[in-house]
């Protein structure tokens, strides 16, 4: 479900300015800052990883089941998705002969499969070894923000949302993916604007992000997945109206609390 970004056009970002206030002191005012992608980034690695330490986290690579092949990495690449494959493209360019790099082919032939052909416990080895290269990193990052993290905050900011839709729509991207299924960040939120006005149509933004949230939560049911993520994280903020993210920041993912002083 991974797969093209969404774009935004010039007049709604011009007509987001308008629609986002100054923030209070101590706030995040997007996430496509570099405080705000960090924030972002161990919000989602609280589920995703169960930690707080997302930079530990470029080494992670398993097979989790879910039908995708590898899950690697700062946001679960995947074998089966394309965006693990792109990954390695984007590494090879900077480090050429690189480990990973022989198994690009491989990695080209099991995309859209759970297929572990031509991969297997060689790949395993050389994804964790190249962790420690900061070209790979690097790559990774870049990968991340152009798959993920851009076409969320871009799309939440044309939609007139602070920073916390904006990582209410980076999490449904990083889970769901960013296509056009039902079950797709995209259908997602096409299901809450049925439901809800987007602020940039002149809706509230805490009604449009309950509906999201809702619609979101279907989906996962639906998929038998659990939805602690939305309901004591993404939730608890919204019901508090911390729309900015502001620190401190307490919530909790699959029964394990988390706590942010400051952003």
């Amino acid at each position: 479900m991974k797969h093209a970004a969404v774009r935004t056009g010039l007049v709604a970002a011009v007509l987001t300015v308008a629609l986002l206030p100054a923030a209070p002191a101590g706030a995040v005012t997007a996430l496509d800052t570099p405080r705000g992608k960090d924030l972002a980034m161990r919000l989602v690695s609280s589920a995703e990883n169960s930690t707080l330490d997302w930079r530990a986290q470029y080494a992670y690579i398993e097979d989790i089941g879910d039908g995708r092949g590898y899950t690697g990495g700062i946001i679960g690449f995947c074998s089966g998705t394309s965006d693990m494959l792109a990954v390695v493209v984007r590494y090879t360019a900077r480090r050429p002969g690189n480990r990973l790099a022989r198994f690009l082919p491989a990695l080209a032939r099991v995309d859209g499969t759970a297929s572990h052909s031509g991969l297997g416990a060689p790949f395993v080895a050389a994804w964790r070894a190249a962790a420690s290269d900061p070209a790979f990193r690097a790559a990774q990052d870049e990968e991340r923000d152009r798959s993920y993290l851009g076409p969320a905050v871009r799309r939440a900011k044309a939609d007139g949302l602070h920073a916390l839709g904006q990582f209410i729509y980076f999490d449904a991207i990083v889970m769901h993916g960013p296509g056009t299924d039902p079950r797709s960040f995209s259908g997602i939120r096409a299901t809450a604007m049925r439901l809800a006005r987007t602020p940039a149509q002149g809706g509230s933004e805490r009604a449009y992000l309950s509906a999201f949230l809702t619609a979101r939560r279907a989906v996962m049911r639906a998929e038998g997945l659990d939805t602690s993520r939305i309901d004591t994280e993404q939730r608890p903020f919204l019901a508090a109206g911390n729309l900015t993210l502001a620190a401190p920041l307490t919530w909790k993912t699959y029964g394990t609390t988390y706590t942010i002083t400051a952003p």
